[in-house]
């Protein structure tokens, strides 16, 4: 066992003595059908300690995301680890990725990530769980989340500690149970990690990986870049259903007057879907950039 893998262990025990203490709850592993919660499921398991797993139903995921969920629950619920779909709610009702783009009146973007925050996030709520987030992912990560973390509507309240011995732990451990709290517990594996992991413990995977895909998160996700071509041609059927709800969209705009800022009168579900896909085929219209900053202002 690597030095990566004893740390994260016992990251998971820790958190884990941690849930069961404040919460009198198991630790839940949320697992998106990605490589890095297939990794936190397993090193859970090899920890020894109590725990549950959870999935949020983003309602974008590609289908074979979703069978793998299927199958991989059936397999931990056969080894006694209790296992859960969480369906989004949005404003006390069921919603989905389609009926949130006509309520919010933009697509998800870059930087308006309203789908993450309905649908990947609300899961675990007054309670204690790990995510396979890792700073390899990203810049913003590594500036923003740590081994655990404690949120707060107050980011000035947030606690996030970046060390297995910070000296912020005892205040983490003992403050009061307001908000969820996170562990990390791969933070700070790299991809080659990752994949060594897997490959070398033959871990249960998601199809998509062998098929060549860098990521299995939402189809269309912004985040994906042109990669969202590929997409699409894979699973047209989604391409059409955001199509849908651009058309809705609009229509929510016309009758809130609200066709003045962005798009035209004129616009259609296809012209934003290639505003959307970052085309440049639409002379004239406000850039991807410049129309967020229009719907901030």
């Amino acid at each position: 066992m690597s030095d990566k893998e004893q740390l994260a262990i016992q990251r998971l025990r820790e958190a884990s003595e941690m849930s069961l203490y404040q919460y009198k709850k198991p630790l839940i592993i949320t697992d998106s059908g990605g490589k890095d919660s297939s990794v936190c499921v397993e090193l859970a398991r090899r920890a020894g300690i109590s725990f549950e797993v959870e999935h949020n139903l983003t309602t974008a995921d590609a289908p074979e995301t979703i069978y793998f969920i299927r199958r991989e629950f059936a397999r931990l619920e056969a080894l006694g680890i209790p296992c859960k779909i969480n369906h989004p709610y949005y404003k006390g009702k069921r919603t989905s990725m389609w009926a949130l783009i006509p309520q919010k009146l933009i697509p998800p973007t870059r930087s308006m990530r309203y789908c993450c925050s309905v649908l990947k996030e609300r899961g675990g709520q007054g309670r204690f769980i790990a995510t396979g987030v890792r700073w390899a992912e990203s810049v913003r990560r590594r500036d923003s989340r740590g081994i655990f973390e404690k949120g707060a509507a107050d980011p000035a309240k947030r606690i996030i500690l970046n060390n297995d011995n910070d000296d912020k732990r005892r205040l983490f451990e003992h403050c009061t149970l307001q908000a969820k709290r996170v562990c990390n517990p791969i933070i700070d594996w790299t991809d080659s990690d990752v994949w060594d992991f897997l490959l070398s413990e033959k871990i249960p995977l998601n199809p998509l990986y062998a098929e060549g895909f860098s990521r299995v998160g939402c189809v269309g996700c912004p985040m994906a870049g042109k990669k969202r071509y590929r997409e699409f041609a894979r699973w047209p059927a989604y391409e059409r259903m955001y199509l849908h709800s651009f058309e809705r969209m609009l229509e929510e705009r016309r009758q809130r007057g609200k066709l003045d800022k962005g798009w035209r009168c004129g616009a259609t579900g296809v012209k934003v879907f290639h505003w959307w896909m970052e085309d440049g085929v639409l002379p004239g219209q406000l850039s991807f950039d410049e129309y967020e900053e229009a719907m901030e202002g």
